[in-house]
């Protein structure tokens, strides 16, 4: 595969050209290692590598096109050298050239929001699916290419991935992608090289502080996102979220809004909630849910606006809703032989914990007891650790703080730092320090009577602990699934 040099100079905005434009580019690159013969390697100054000390490596491999912004001390005069302001927003636009604009032959949907990114992508995949309809998924959990399933790196991968996975999903006949839209990937342009047939705003709360270091940068990297829309997409946003009405002011899409508590284009209504299910009433119409919590409301109301807004016929898509079932590590539900229940869910932002606590307390009354299993991680942000430890306290019956994934840092340390949200009172009647996640959990079981709800929160879907730079195997479900297994 080759592809002429001068049908991509007229893509990007170039400062200037050094060397002969005269090249077939056999391959494009981001990663050094990976140069040879013919290659157009695009030196991006990242978060953590600035690529340009790379360019002497690549072309002594064979690169014969660098595209940069600012040109190396030595010029090989066999080689051309784009100089560009942004090399990051020319590697989104080189990529989508690269993979002739795979964007543009399926309609691609991006869910942005702190919650629900990867429950309303993966179940708007779902739903096409079980309509009959081809379809791929980009998410955390993971990427599936119609029905082949592919393990998920990142939220939003790198541009050349993304188009790279978005063509392989038009070769095989999909019709729609939808996927995770991060913060990340806003601020660093690896999305600027698609075009979107519409964009889902879930809901903000505080999360990547340790990255955007402000709520206002973290709104405004979503925000981004919106501004990107061409005029026939739509942007459909949580009208209860005091954010949505900002994602989407300066946006040329159309705008949609949806909502549990006001007025709004598409409506829903929880007429009765279940540990294991939910009646709603979306748009008039009532149908049963395999859901959970109004969180679980708002994201099966932004999947049936979604598919609204893609064509689809309104009962086949309510039809498809009643067999949808809960993603990965989303308020999955198992029930011990000795009659409590335990939830294995993903919480790991304060707000995010709130929603399924007070999902679990509405269902539960005065019926049973919570006891919740949660942790923070290592080296991101410490400021929610107080409050994520508050949050439980005051919503639980029994806290036990634990590991999450420690990362770097000392897991009693990061657990010190949550008991700083606790009152004395609370650390005396509540609260338990377990540093080992697996003794946490256990010991939560062992807690738990008839009829009480055991949370284990902040992994989710995770098979793995990260400790000190090793990722150990480690998933909730299948600690859980043990525990009751020796209960028989």
């Amino acid at each position: 595969m080759g592809k002429d040099l001068t049908g991509l100079l007229v893509t990007i905005p170039i400062i200037k050209t050094v060397g002969s434009t005269t090249k077939v580019v056999t391959d494009v690159i981001c990663d050094s290692r990976k140069a040879s013969d013919g290659a157009l390697f695009v030196a991006v100054n990242g978060v953590n590598v600035d690529a340009h000390r790379f360019i002497p490596d690549v072309i002594a491999k064979g690169a014969t096109v660098i595209v940069c912004e600012v040109l190396p001390e030595h010029i090989d005069e066999n080689v051309c050298y784009i100089v560009v302001r942004d090399s990051s927003i020319a590697l989104a636009h080189i990529a989508a050239w690269w993979y002739n604009y795979p964007s543009t032959r399926l309609k691609l949907v991006g869910v942005t929001g702190t919650n629900g990114k990867t429950t309303t992508a993966t179940l708007l995949y779902e739903l096409m699916q079980l309509m009959g309809e081809k379809a791929g998924l980009l998410s955390t959990v993971c990427n599936i290419i119609d029905k082949t399933v592919i393990p998920a790196a990142q939220t939003t991968p790198d541009p050349l991935s993304l188009c790279r996975m978005l063509n392989e999903m038009v070769e095989a006949g999909c019709k729609y992608a939808f996927m995770e839209v991060s913060s990340h990937s806003c601020t660093q342009h690896r999305i600027d090289g698609l075009t979107f047939a519409g964009a889902i705003f879930t809901n903000l709360t505080r999360d990547h502080l340790d990255y955007h270091k402000t709520v206002m940068n973290y709104m405004n990297a979503k925000k981004m996102f919106f501004d990107l829309l061409p005029k026939d997409a739509f942007a459909l946003v949580n009208a209860d979220d005091k954010a949505g009405a900002y994602m989407i002011q300066n946006t040329m899409a159309r705008k949609l809004t949806y909502s549990l508590q006001s007025m709004a284009y598409y409506k829903c209504k929880i007429l009765e909630s279940r540990l294991n299910g939910t009646s709603l009433r979306i748009n008039g119409h009532d149908i049963e849910v395999m859901f959970t919590g109004r969180f679980n409301a708002y994201n099966l109301l932004a999947v049936y606006g979604a598919a609204m807004q893609l064509g689809c016929d309104n009962q086949d898509v309510l039809v498809a809703m009643t067999q949808l079932v809960p993603v990965a590590g989303r308020f999955q539900t198992l029930v011990s032989p000795r009659g409590y229940t335990a939830i294995v869910d993903y919480a790991h932002t304060p707000d995010a914990l709130v929603n399924v606590l007070d999902s679990i307390k509405d269902v539960l009354g005065k019926n049973g007891n919570i006891i919740t299993v949660v942790g923070a991680g290592g080296n991101r942000d410490k400021g929610k650790r107080p409050i994520m430890a508050r949050e439980a306290a005051l919503r639980s019956d029994k806290v036990i703080l634990t590991s999450d994934n420690p990362r770097d840092e000392d897991p009693n340390d990061i657990l010190s730092d949550m008991a700083e949200g606790l009152t004395d009172s609370e650390l005396k009647q509540k609260t338990l320090r377990i540093s080992d996640r697996k003794d946490a959990i256990r010991t939560a079981t062992i807690l738990a009577q008839p009829g009480d709800v055991v949370l284990v929160a902040g992994k989710g879907h995770e098979d793995y602990q990260e400790i000190k730079g090793v990722k150990h195997h480690f998933d909730d479900k299948e600690v859980l699934i043990e525990i009751f297994n020796n209960e028989i």
